[in-house]
């Protein structure tokens, strides 16, 4: 996905890893933070039905950071995740595997 930035944005950084829907899933791509938005695009499905059918994914995901509620980091030995919670409750999970994700959390959360 080629990004188009909006006036007065800029790019925090980018990161390969898994997005978990709300609605169910299980997504692997790439996570680009900016200072207002987090865009998710989406390359492969990761489900179980995904890897066994070896499905790719064409998709993106656009969250305003003026929709953001919170941001939470869990941490488990194989699994370090942040939990973004919009204003209408929904949760959308980004998960890092065993990798840091705190640099993630905090591009997510700077303004």
């Amino acid at each position: 996905m080629a990004i188009s930035l909006q006036d007065g944005e800029t790019e925090i950084d980018t990161w390969t890893l898994f997005y978990v829907p709300a609605n169910g899933g299980k997504f692997n791509g790439k996570l680009t933070v900016t200072n207002k938005r987090l865009l998710y695009d989406a390359k492969f499905d990761a489900s179980l039905i995904g890897v066994l059918g070896h499905r790719a994914a064409d998709g993106y995901l656009v969250i305003s950071k003026d929709d953001i509620s919170s941001v939470e980091v869990k941490k488990s030995f194989f699994s370090k995740k942040a939990i973004v919670t919009l204003t209408d409750g929904s949760q959308h999970v980004f998960d890092y595997g065993a990798m840091n994700i705190d640099k993630c959390a905090e591009a997510i959360q700077a303004r």
